[in-house]
């Protein structure tokens, strides 16, 4: 469903969690095994854990309310530690860091034929996400399509978090380009608030938690997934 026709896009900046990788089928699948093996299966903690998580234990998904959707690493950490009463935060930050990083992803689709076809016309990509580089490295790596992304960002590389534009105007930085040309894609308002702050393009794509009501007012256009970008940029 496009709501506005895109001017001429040089590039592509994408989020990683909900845009590129399902997000329940990757990230409720692993919080689930992240709440047992953090309370060692204790009831009240397990309860209390999911809580300040905003976890559904019954349906073994996040709410669209939870913090951890659109938060930092280090955040997610901060949350974790207050639901486990535990207050080394940078103990609990450097587990979930290796251990999102070993997170099976769940594509939204074929990633490699959807990416070859975005180096056919000449567009230059990049990922923003909030969660660490490390992590992002690994889960393209294991998606086998890190080769096509000119710049990989997390949170902890030195430009700063959405939703503030600052790692979003490096990567146009970085490719020698007005962020007018860019277009920012992602499945939350933190990507798509980011983008309009940095004079991007911003494209939101429905395979996260946020619905399409709450991302309309941020987004240029409104994709169920990003294999129809390319009928965007057609159009």
């Amino acid at each position: 469903m496009v709501n506005r026709m895109p001017t001429k896009v040089d590039a592509l900046l994408f989020d990683k969690d909900g845009t590129l990788f399902d997000f329940h089928k990757t990230w409720s699948f692993w919080a689930a095994g992240l709440i047992e093996e953090l309370t060692q299966g204790d009831p009240a903690r397990r309860i209390r854990l999911a809580d300040v998580m905003d976890y559904d234990l019954e349906q073994s998904l996040f709410r669209p309310t939870s913090p951890i959707i659109a938060c930092t690493n280090r955040e997610a950490a901060e949350c974790v530690a207050r639901g486990l009463g535990e207050q080394d935060v940078t103990k609990i930050e450097s587990y979930l860091t290796h251990s999102a990083a070993k997170a099976p992803q769940s594509p939204v689709l074929p990633l490699t034929p959807l990416f070859e076809g975005f180096a056919t016309r000449g567009l230059r990509i990049g990922l923003m996400t909030n969660d660490t580089e490390f992590a992002a490295r690994a889960h393209l790596e294991e998606a086998g399509v890190s080769r096509f992304f000119d710049m990989i960002i997390g949170f902890d590389s030195g430009y700063g978090a959405k939703p503030a534009p600052d790692p979003l105007l490096a990567f146009a930085d970085a490719m020698s380009m007005s962020p007018g040309r860019v277009a920012m894609v992602g499945d939350s308002t933190h990507d798509l608030i980011a983008g309009r702050a940095a004079g991007m393009q911003t494209v939101a794509v429905l395979t996260g938690v946020a619905e399409g009501d709450a991302l309309k007012a941020h987004a240029d256009v409104v994709l169920p997934d990003i294999g129809h970008i390319p009928g965007w940029l057609s159009a």
